[in-house]
């Protein structure tokens, strides 16, 4: 007999082998982080109903299990080595396992070399993913299989981070989307993390295997997998139980059952983890803390013998929906605080229907709402006004301190800062890639705890020993407060260390601050996640310095928004639905797919009751006018239809492809006329498109690379697909020097990126790859250079013919630069004739492609605003010192057009930035500061294959909403 241990992140799995390798006893539990009780309860339960267990041989595995072995003089067996074993004596010929765990994935390749594929920095696509995702849409976890077989539309949603993902499915959720079709969506996002992620280029081919609990029990999410890697996958009878088998098969010695239960029940770790000072010392500090905070109030009245107009405020946000009555004094009559369980609207409805039967004769004269449901609230209840949150929340502010200098406002998912200058909003901080320092990280952890938010922050305020986490993603934090538990830690030390993890995100990942002292000092905090005093004193401690939290903290969005209404009505009387009119009130969703352009959008209609409309997941104002959108004043539009007309000329010397990706949406006009002139018909690959990316999806060797060249694997497959032979994609160290910069390189990425071509695409071999290292940069070299490496490949080719093809490619280089840099000011002429304000839409060339920016272009243009490209201002600035080292050429452009936008008050540069874009790292701090410097607020927005335009959405409105807010501020001066 054998007995195996599996202690996993989240459950523990305990196997029970006969002499035949069958399994005569098993059991699969939920540990809850209360690891060594459970293991403690199972060996006992084990011993009681197994008879000869005594004599058994036991083993242990698992990614939790290791310390308690080692302690507890238990056999120990790796967990990837126990899968194999298990697999090779369960399904002999086994080439691939895929294996989803509760926070970790892995891929095992067991043929042609044993290699591991594990998630290390992010639990996207996991059983605790899954699990997140089920309580989003606010179903049991057992029912996402059923939901996911009614579906109809796949949506593309992140699973790169539990805890962002959100933010892609809360607009879906807010705009109609049927729940059916965001749970297949969600399984479909997990196989894309574990593909590209995992994978890493390595194809997934032979007798798959699938292990762990989501692949066992969700059979949606086997056939998404079976779909995209065109297989049949086994998934055993026994999969939950695979580790736990393959540790059993490799146990070697027996147990003292008694001493072991007995020690693994006083098992107690090291007590050896960082530590921060206590947030309070004693009860009489924090009771002085609670009496200063009670008093920045709101006055309170009673609706019921109020007699007067009333301000509605709501604010629909990612979590919780709140909405307030107000008084015309300013005084709060009503509140209503709702968890937001995805879709807002039948919230609303009960808090108007509650409204109305406590004062029927209510005077509304206004009303507004905020947050990530503002427009299909607006549409759908006829408030007078929308407005965007930041606003909403400075306003409110004011409210309690009117010289306030910092607002920071904490919500679900997430932060947003702002300084205030001159009695104007001066400068925006927003989270974009990691919501680790929200409310929704907090709750993730106590909900893994088995506690309600609310006793698990009370639990930190006395801790003596805060655990020093650091500022770190939900991931990272899962394993630090795990080790912390091994080490002894208690829960009021995790807990308390998890707020001053908050805090310090906050500070220093989304504010990035180098100091507290650069904040100031007058500072108003807000949002749901500061009514944790844990938080507000870790905050406070941080900083140094005493802060103002209003009693109303977490309704703070919606007093701001009713604040507003009360300040802009006019009229007397709100259009807001009255209650006859909510009587008949009716919502009907349907998801339709636009196809009136070539964004593709999938259209959420929502029609009411009289005949409105509204329509959500639109990237441009199409399907609502129904006109095509004005191009005239987008450079993006203009770019890419210039590229466009770069059409394949026949040729007597064959063809040649060129993959439209990367630093080729700027050098296409260059090769083009080059091998044009030479004789050759040159064939671009097409625009890029999710399908493009995903035919190319498997070679990708790392998932932390930027989306732009995760697409250029499609692009080549693409041209190699469509009878391809010869493709063209040389190596670039150098860019042309534009004089801008202390040298003109390529970005790594953008020089080298033919090279893991090379490498990684097996189709590659069956064509003539030319990558060859070239130098555009040298006009009298380039010549000779490319002659020689021409005729490695193609034959008669002369260096006469090669010098003038390479005249007319910079000639037409030259003229295509040309022709955008008047275009640009053709635009800039007009917008000021028209008293436009002109964005500054700053990346790399690559980011007119539809696919990379997601139609932002198209969403700020719906602003009214016009959109030029660095490109376009870079060449009217003269080089300037910077304080980094000014060496790539796209870059020295975002330092120029920085540089001379800060003296236009009618220009305001947005940087769009890759995920994973290293070198971004240097340039946003570097444009921030010298937009600052002359008192411009910067603004950034991070993108990848998944971009959730409602959050864009908020920080562009934001920016322009602070932008007329300085105006103000300074005709009052």
């Amino acid at each position: 007999m054998r007995i195996g241990l599996d202690i996993g992140s989240t459950t523990v799995k305990c196997v029970v082998l006969d002499d035949k390798n069958e399994i005569k006893y098993s059991t699969y539990e939920r540990h809850y982080s209360q690891i060594t009780s459970k293991i403690a309860e199972i060996l006992e339960r084990v011993r009681n109903e197994n008879s000869g267990s005594e004599n058994a041989l036991v083993a242990i595995s698992g990614s939790a299990g290791m310390g308690v072995a080692d302690k507890c003089g238990i056999d120990f067996v790796q967990e990837v080595y126990a899968t194999r074993v298990a697999a090779n004596t369960f399904i002999p010929g086994t080439d691939v396992i895929i294996e989803l765990g509760g926070e970790d994935a892995k891929i095992l390749f067991l043929t042609g070399g044993m290699e591991v594929r594990m998630n290390g920095s992010c639990a996207g696509g996991t059983g605790a993913f899954i699990d997140q995702m089920a309580t989003l849409l606010n179903v049991p976890l057992e029912k996402m299989d059923e939901l996911a077989a009614q579906s109809e539309k796949i949506y593309t949603i992140a699973s790169r981070c539990g805890v962002f993902a959100k933010t892609d499915i809360q607009p879906l959720l807010n705009q109609g989307a049927r729940k059916s079709d965001i749970a297949e969506s969600i399984f479909a996002a997990v196989v894309n993390q574990t593909v590209a992620g995992l994978a890493q280029g390595r194809e997934i081919e032979g007798k798959v295997v699938y292990l762990g609990g989501p692949l066992t029990f969700m059979s949606r999410l086997r056939r998404r997998f079976d779909m995209v890697l065109n297989t049949n996958g086994i998934c055993p009878e026994n999969s939950l139980f695979f580790v736990a088998s393959g540790a059993a098969l490799c146990a070697e010695n027996t147990i003292d059952f008694d001493k072991i239960i007995d020690a693994v029940k006083h098992y107690n770790g090291s007590g050896n983890f960082a530590f921060n000072k206590p947030l309070f010392e004693n009860q009489a500090e924090y009771d002085e803390f609670s009496r200063r905070h009670s008093s920045a109030t709101v006055e309170q009245g009673d609706l019921k013998s109020y007699k007067g107009k009333v301000f509605v405020g709501t604010d629909a946000g990612s979590t919780t929906v709140k909405s307030v009555v107000m008084g015309e004094n300013g005084e709060l009559l009503y509140s209503k605080y709702q968890p937001n369980s995805g879709n807002p609207v039948p919230l609303i409805k009960e808090f108007l229907e509650e409204l109305y039967a406590a004062a029927p004769d209510i005077d509304i004269a206004a009303s507004a709402v905020t947050g990530y449901g503002e427009e299909i609230i607006k549409n759908a209840f006829c408030y007078d006004y929308g407005i965007v949150e930041t606003i909403a929340h400075f306003t409110a502010a004011k409210r309690f301190m009117p010289d306030v200098e910092f607002v920071i406002d904490i919500g679900g998912q997430d932060i947003k800062c702002f300084k205030i200058h001159n009695g104007a909003i001066d400068n925006l901080f927003l989270n974009e890639a990691c919501s680790s320092g929200c409310g929704s990280f907090l709750q993730t952890f106590a909900n893994a705890l088995g506690y309600k938010i609310d006793d698990f922050a009370k639990l930190g305020l006395f801790a003596k020993q805060p655990v020093d986490l650091g500022s770190r993603c939900t991931v990272f934090m899962n394993s630090s407060v795990k080790q912390a538990q091994k080490d002894g830690a208690t829960i009021e030390d995790i807990s308390a260390g998890l707020s001053v993890s908050v805090v310090k995100n906050a500070l220093y990942k989304v504010i990035r601050a180098s100091s507290p002292d650069e904040l100031g000092r007058k500072i108003v905090v807000q949002g749901g996640t500061f009514l944790n005093d844990a938080v507000l004193r870790a905050f406070e401690k941080e900083m140094n310095t005493q802060v103002v939290r209003p009693t109303i903290s977490g309704l703070m969005g919606a007093y701001g928004a009713a604040l507003y209404a009360m300040s802009k009505d006019k009229a007397g009387k709100s259009t807001i639905l009255s209650p006859e009119q909510l009587q008949g009130f009716k919502h009907e969703i349907q998801v339709v797919s636009c196809g009136l352009c070539s964004n593709n959008c999938r259209l959420t209609v929502n029609k009411f009751a009289d005949g409105r409309k509204f329509i959500g997941g639109n990237r441009c104002e199409r399907p609502i006018t129904k006109r095509s959108p004005d191009k005239s004043l987008n450079i993006y539009d203009y770019k890419l239809e210039l590229l466009k007309s770069y059409k394949p000329i026949k040729g007597n010397r064959g063809k040649i492809g060129i993959p439209m990706a990367l630093n080729m949406y700027e050098l296409l006009p260059f090769w083009h006329s080059f091998f044009t002139n030479l004789g050759f018909e040159v064939s671009a690959s097409p625009v890029s498109d999710r399908k493009l990316y995903a035919k190319g999806q498997q070679t990708i060797p790392s998932d932390t690379v930027c989306y732009p060249a995760k697409l250029v694997h499609g692009h080549i497959q693409t041209l190699i697909d469509s009878g391809c032979d010869t493709i063209f994609y040389p190596c670039l160290s150098y860019n042309l020097d534009e004089g801008l910069g202390d040298n003109h390189y390529n970005c790594p990425v953008v020089a080298y990126y033919p090279e893991v071509i090379a490498a990684n695409m097996k189709d590659i071999k069956k064509i003539t790859f030319i990558k060859e290292y070239l130098g555009i940069h040298r006009k009298k070299d380039f010549p000779k250079k490319a002659c020689e490496m021409l005729n490695k490949y193609f034959d008669g080719i002369t260096i006469k013919e090669v010098k003038a093809a390479a005249k007319a490619a910079y000639e037409e280089y030259d003229s295509h630069m040309k022709k955008i840099r008047t275009k640009g000011e053709q635009i800039i002429a007009q917008a000021e004739k028209e008293g436009k304000d002109i964005i500054v839409l700053s990346g790399r060339p690559y980011h007119v492609d539809p696919e990379i920016n997601k139609g932002i272009d198209k969403l700020i243009a719906g602003f009214g605003v016009a959109i030029v490209s660095e490109d376009v201002v870079s060449c009217n600035v003269d080089k300037f010192p910077t304080t980094v080292l000014n060496q790539w050429t796209y870059h020295s452009r975002l330092y120029a057009a920085a540089k001379y936008i800060a003296g236009r008050d009618d220009m305001n540069l947005v940087q769009l930035v890759s995920f994973g874009c290293g070198v971004d790292a240097i340039t946003t701090d570097e444009v921030r500061a010298i937009l600052e410097s002359e008192g411009k607020i910067y603004t950034q927005i991070k993108i990848d294959e998944i971009t959730n335009l409602g959050a864009v959405k908020i920080r562009l409105r934001s920016l322009l909403a602070a932008v007329e807010e300085q105006r103000e501020a300074k005709n009052k001066i």
